[in-house]
């Protein structure tokens, strides 16, 4: 064989590498937790029944929970952190190989300067916000005492933190929702997070884009947002995307995505933290029934896959696992009690195996 001819099949033979490699490195497959859900059933289960769900969920490849971490639980008293219903949980987590975003939120009375039954007014003062995300990353951060004091349990530690819920909507922001206020709070959580974990990411509040009333149009907010400089503090603007379907899911991130662009935002992704349909329960138009809502979390979970790098997407964060009742102080029914992948009894719905079978494609 002649050396040219040699040289030439060589050089073939590097051709059909590079090809075969190819694919694989365009399909590469997103992190473990880029599939979240939410799941207040599991945080507030027995042992038992946190072991058998974790154990389900674990095993169709759920790799986040977004979970509230109550400020009025935690912090019992000024300065005073009280970690230990939230030990067990993020134990239990991380045993089955499961990541928890914390939406820090429910400021204690002491911190909201109210009197009323709504935690769910922001601190009087951004810095003890600052002070209380601070003391979660201490806690369970990658330098975390609960990791250090527990050298048994498997690593692994809070990277992400959600600063609030929904501050366009009054009854999240004392009545009169501040983009400009809120942003202060980010800038206090951003900052004291840091300081013990460099590399933490920093998401806002999920947005909704909500019709109720009082509430400031999510184009709207956003702008406003920008405008006071959020995108120095985040890595992810977070999206309460409730759609009607994929088309409209579709609509509503390829707007953001181009607002974010033009408000200096290039770099934030886009993190989904809440996105579900009703099977039952109130009129809605998020009740869809189980055919709709299994329909539903096929096409719009195959929109993100295919779209994820395109728009920037950070992950997407189910809502919810398990049907709810009603609870307390108003014990009002609403359809969001109805948008679960399991059914109060336990059983699945068919939304759960379009779940799974959502999640096979996505990893």
């Amino acid at each position: 064989m002649s050396r040219s001819l040699r040289r030439l099949i060589f050089a073939l033979a590097l051709t059909a590498s590079a090809f075969a490699v190819a694919p694989a490195v365009s399909q590469a497959r997103v992190p473990r937790g880029f599939i979240g859900i939410t799941a207040e059933d599991v945080f507030a289960g027995n042992a038992n029944y946190r072991t058998s769900n974790l154990s389900t969920q674990a095993g169709i490849g759920v790799g986040l929970i977004r979970q509230t971490f109550s400020w009025r639980q935690i912090e019992t008293s000024p300065g005073v952190y009280n970690f230990g219903v939230y030990d067990g949980y993020v134990g239990k987590l991380a045993a089955h190989g499961i990541r928890v975003l914390p939406v820090l939120f429910q400021a204690p009375s002491f911190r909201s300067g109210t009197t009323t039954t709504r935690p769910e007014y922001p601190p009087r003062d951004p810095r003890s916000m600052g002070a209380f995300a601070q003391a979660i990353a201490r806690r369970y951060g990658p330098n975390g005492t609960f990791w250090a004091a527990n050298p048994g349990v498997r690593k692994l530690p809070i990277t992400a933190y959600q600063v609030w819920n929904e501050p366009l909507l009054p009854v999240y922001w004392r009545n009169h929702p501040s983009a400009r206020s809120y942003v202060r709070m980010v800038k206090a959580v951003s900052r004291a997070v840091h300081r013990v974990h460099r590399r933490a990411e920093i998401v806002s509040a999920g947005l909704p884009p909500s019709t109720l009333r009082g509430a400031v149009p999510l184009k709207r907010y956003i702008a406003q947002l920008y405008r006071a400089r959020i995108g120095r503090y985040i890595s992810s603007l977070a999206i309460n995307s409730y759609a009607r379907n994929s088309r409209e899911l579709g609509g509503l991130l390829r707007s953001i995505r181009r607002l974010m662009n033009r408000r200096g935002g290039r770099r934030d992704s886009i993190w989904i933290t809440e996105l579900g349909w009703a099977t039952s329960g109130p009129r809605s138009r998020f009740n869809v029934g189980q055919s709709g809502q299994s329909r539903l979390i096929s096409s719009s979970y195959r929109y993100i896959r295919k779209q994820r790098r395109r728009l920037k997407i950070r992950g997407a964060v189910y809502f919810s696992w398990r049907d709810l009742s009603p609870y307390a102080p108003l014990f009002k029914d609403m359809w969001g009690l109805h948008a679960g992948l399991i059914r109060q009894d336990g059983s699945f719905k068919p939304g759960f195996y379009s779940f799974k079978s959502a999640i096979s494609k996505i990893r």
